[in-house]
């Protein structure tokens, strides 16, 4: 008589959102490996049975994007093609009863901070020896390090701290070992982030050691750059800006999101700041550190923003020319301070808006790209595509930030070294060059 096998689970996890939502899907992917499951992170292979989406619920276009997911993935189920559906992250963490009501076919939603929730479902362990270590999602020279969870801040607009909490920092002692590790597995680059990496470290210390824990870091062999993320303005720990004028391998970069350039949106928006405040802050940066790359992102559209606080904010980003800038038009989020005020932007007005702050960055990066032509900078090598080797300077980050380009037919270079390139060309976005 032959014995029936039962076929094994094989567990693929799509992530949606930002490089937070990243890290924690590596997380679980460690934990289910480390059980011995067979768990991949968005595998293309069709022979997966069980699929956990790791889901974002930051403004509407995202929330659609995962909305979308979950429903393809659960008519898959209905169809046969996989078994189970297990939904986690933000959007579900804020809409699970919603969530359980119109889409049933999912067996499980799980919310933020629910890994070992997830875990039970497969007969897991949540093993405490692998905290700090993850499996990596993407090439391993560089690592996005998350140094603390949620957010205490009253931002008007923002729904994190409804999906993430209040803010918890991890411990230094953990996260060197974390550094430690990934540097053990080549990794070079550092990527910290956080909901607000300047308030690291006032719960459990009592005061912020964001440059503490910078320094630490800077002291693992083997990390070359580390790079810091979503540094919030007010109460800017400016200690920080010591220890990166005193390690070579911090990198002269920094991403302050200011969010707007009108005091009145900024009260409105309860930042804790004003306009002048933001200009001072960001003119003391760069006195302290000349040649810094500073990042920001705006928001356009918000309630109280009428033409003459628009026109302010053209003012702010022409005055300050940020090296890198990103904007987002205002999205009506429910529970949030903001969603009692009128949403009074028309949604084509904001999306004019964020489009003319844009093409006035376009024409500042040109220009600043320009000054690069003739110089010889160190460029990590990311990827080969189209012809091209691509990699990026101290002055950019991963995905969001300009790239140098070298001619894969001219040049070789290996993924994940770094390389000196001088440049020969720019555009608004993209810097060309020459290995030297």
């Amino acid at each position: 008589m032959k014995t029936r096998t039962l076929k094994k689970d094989k567990v693929n996890i799509i992530t949606m959102g930002c490089s937070k939502n990243l890290v924690d899907s590596e997380v679980l992917l460690s934990q289910l490996r480390g059980n011995g499951i067979d768990a991949r992170h968005e595998s293309g292979e069709t022979d997966n049975n069980i699929v956990i989406i790791n889901t974002c619920g930051f403004i509407d276009n995202a929330k659609q994007e995962s909305i979308n997911t979950i429903l393809e993935y659960a008519d898959a189920k209905e169809r046969g093609l996989i078994d189970k559906v297990y939904v986690t992250g933000c959007l579900s963490q804020r809409y699970k009863d919603e969530l359980e009501a119109e889409i049933p076919q999912v067996d499980a939603f799980f919310g933020t901070r629910d890994l070992p929730a997830i875990l039970k479902k497969f007969k897991a362990d949540y093993k405490h020896e692998l905290v700090g270590e993850r499996l990596l999602t993407h090439s391993a020279h560089y690592a996005y390090m998350k140094i603390s969870e949620g957010c205490d801040r009253p931002c008007s607009f923002c729904a994190i701290p409804l999906m993430r909490g209040g803010h918890v920092s991890r411990s230094i002692e953990e996260l060197v070992k974390e550094a430690q590790h990934k540097a053990s597995q080549g990794t070079k680059e550092l990527l910290l982030i956080a909901q607000d990496s300047t308030y690291y470290g006032l719960d459990l210390y009592k005061k912020r050691r964001l440059a503490d824990l910078m320094r630490a870091l800077s002291d693992v062999e083997g990390i070359e750059w580390i790079r810091l993320h979503y540094a919030y303005p007010t109460g800017f720990p400016m200690d920080v800006l010591d220890v990166m004028a005193e390690r070579d391998n911090i990198c002269k970069y920094l991403d302050i999101p200011l969010q707007h350039g009108s005091s009145e949106v900024l009260k409105v928006m309860r930042r804790g700041t004003t306009r002048e405040k933001q200009e001072a802050l960001i003119e003391n940066i760069r006195s302290r550190i000349p040649n810094i790359a500073i990042r920001t992102t705006l928001i356009a559209g918000h309630p109280g923003e009428g033409e003459k606080e628009f026109e302010e904010m053209v003012g702010f980003i022409e005055r300050m020319r940020f090296d890198r800038m990103g904007v987002f038009t205002y999205s009506h989020e429910e529970d949030t301070h903001a969603y009692h005020m009128e949403d009074s932007v028309p949604e084509e007005v904001k999306q004019a808006r964020a489009n003319q702050l844009m093409e006035i960055q376009e024409q500042i990066s040109f220009d600043l790209n320009q000054t690069k032509i003739g110089r010889t900078f160190k460029v990590l090598i990311d990827k080969k595509e189209s012809g091209h080797f691509v990699g990026r300077t101290e002055f950019d980050s991963v995905e969001v930030d300009n790239e140098v380009l070298v001619d894969a037919q001219k040049h070789y270079c290996r993924i994940g070294d770094f390389v000196k390139v001088k440049i020969t060309d720019a555009t608004e976005f993209d810097l060309y060059g020459e290995v030297v």
